[in-house]
């Protein structure tokens, strides 16, 4: 692993209860290979509802959602106020491109924690519920065609630890080929 670049925890964010928003909080505890402690997304298997659905028994690549401020900031611009933890991120980060950041990249957050990239939030309608207009602004298609997706990422716990809102976040990419994040 390389370091390729630096960013801090701006924001934090959990709910026990399966719901689009989470309640902040000034720190988390990540737990290898599960998840955010006490995060209804927490757990080995999938957690999201439709998914659970489809089959219960898939690993749970979503352990972790992070959103880039930089993101939160583009939107109020446009006029929609999301607050963090607003779009159900559990990290909101600043100073990272979190979208152009290869598959497998690690960030190490705090002290110990340590969260590898498994790929891109696939938004689901439920945005448009949450803020009339959102969806199109976080999802739309390039001029080939192609789909991008801009709510944010995720990832699993590879080492875990607490992260406390100011906390640094180291970026590690891959040994090279990258591969781009796709939805997960």
């Amino acid at each position: 692993m390389q370091k390729a670049g630096s960013g801090t925890v701006v924001s934090l964010a959990t709910s026990s209860a399966h719901g689009f928003s989470k309640a902040t909080t000034d720190r988390l505890m990540l737990l290898e290979g599960l998840g955010v402690e006490g995060d209804a997304h927490c757990g080995v298997t999938v957690k999201h509802r439709s998914r659970v659905a489809a089959d219960p028994s898939q690993p749970n690549l979503r352990q972790v959602h992070l959103i880039a401020q930089e993101l939160l900031a583009e939107l109020a611009g446009k006029g929609f106020d999301v607050p963090p933890g607003g779009l159900g991120e559990n990290i909101l980060t600043s100073g990272i491109d979190l979208l152009a950041l290869p598959r497998d990249t690690v960030l190490h957050l705090g002290p110990e924690a340590q969260v590898q990239i498994t790929g891109l939030r696939n938004p689901c309608a439920q945005i448009e519920s949450y803020r009339s207009g959102l969806l199109q602004e976080v999802v739309s298609k390039s001029d080939q065609g192609s789909i991008i997706r801009r709510a944010g990422i995720m990832g699993v716990v590879l080492a875990g630890g607490e992260v406390r809102t100011g906390d640094a976040v180291g970026v590690y990419h891959p040994p090279a080929p990258h591969v781009p994040l796709d939805r997960v």
